[in-house]
């Protein structure tokens, strides 16, 4: 049955958690919060939750057996994303789950099946997607505005490392960072990767490198089409939070530059400079948080699939799995090894 209101509950209340929260209570009038849940009972009092004045689920239990939630929003670490969405599909509630979906293949289509068995809607929140300025790059490479697409590269770097506690449950950079680049990669081409090479080291931080990780990586990644995509990303950009990307084809080409934080020009004797650009991605990103919660409610109010799937979840850590087996191995690694 179709609804204009809906009722969710929110798993997870760290940083992901409070921005899907603010952003639903703010700009979504129709989205109620039944409450939030995380395995912290002391994120009870966290002043997110206080300000909005939300309820606060002891259980995750709590979650499953309340008729009155009609989806949950999983904003917990990656490592819970698969128990939660499969006890919400039992449930018979909808899912929007932060990227990635989790890091088990065979995990990852065991929960897709019971998602699909069960008829609830699964969206997988890769909110770049949504970002005004990558879906005019990709409509004009679905429009034919740039003849047929041939290179793609994209450039993703965070301004700092993040906190050793957080890379030790990330998953790694290839899983927790590149995920984004990989779906973007897909997105903008429209089309599927064959295979992937990769290569990383350790050149901000040697204690990622102690925790088994790198903070500096490339890739190439080849499509079924014979295109190409060229990714790089590193832990630490000094000037910002550098997110570019180029897309190439037969006709032309569509540029995506840093947003800069404005547009004044400021010239002297000692030369001229401009202000730095977004110092992270709640800046660079912030409206497009907003907008895939809009598009997964849309979604569920019109009985339509959501805009990002679960199958997308998987393409998307299939090629992360990939350049992890490339970066160990020091060779091109095909999808098909990946299972």
């Amino acid at each position: 049955m179709k609804k204009s209101t809906f009722v969710v509950a929110v798993i997870g209340s760290g940083r992901m958690g409070e921005i899907h929260t603010t952003n639903i209570v703010e700009h979504l009038p129709n989205i109620l919060i039944g409450g939030v849940y995380d395995a912290d009972p002391h994120a009870a009092d966290k002043e997110f939750i206080r300000k909005h004045g939300l309820g606060f689920y002891a259980f995750d239990n709590e979650i499953w057996n309340d008729a009155e939630v009609d989806a949950v929003l999983i904003c917990s670490p990656t490592t819970t994303h698969l128990e939660y969405i499969k006890k919400a599909a039992l449930a018979g509630k909808h899912i929007f789950c932060e990227k990635p979906v989790g890091e088990d293949i065979t995990e990852i289509k065991e929960a897709l099946e019971i998602v699909k068995s069960s008829g609830v809607t699964l969206m997988i929140g890769f909110n770049r997607r949504f970002d005004n300025n990558f879906q005019r790059a990709a409509a004009a490479v679905r429009e034919g505005e740039i003849g047929n697409p041939q290179i793609v590269k994209i450039t993703s770097r965070d301004p700092h490392p993040p906190s050793m506690e957080f890379v030790k449950t990330s998953g790694g950079l290839f899983f927790d960072m590149s995920i984004h680049d990989w779906d973007m990669a897909r997105f903008l081409m429209g089309g599927e990767i064959e295979s992937v090479y990769a290569t990383g080291s350790n050149l901000v931080d040697p204690e990622i490198g102690k925790l088994g990780d790198i903070d500096t990586a490339a890739a190439v990644l080849r499509f079924t089409s014979g295109s190409i995509a060229v990714v790089d990303n590193s832990r630490q950009a000094v000037y910002g939070y550098d997110q570019r990307i180029e897309v190439f084809g037969s006709k032309g080409a569509i540029v995506i530059d840093n947003q800069p934080a404005n547009t004044a020009s400021i010239s002297t004797a000692e030369g001229i400079r401009h202000d730095p650009i977004p110092h992270f991605f709640i800046n660079r990103y912030m409206q497009s948080y907003c907008d895939e919660l809009k598009a997964f409610f849309a979604a569920l109010e019109k009985g339509e699939p959501a805009p990002v799937s679960g199958e997308d979840g998987l393409a998307a850590v299939k090629i992360a799995r990939a350049a992890l087996i490339s970066h160990r191995e020091n060779r091109p690694v095909t999808l098909d090894e990946v299972v």
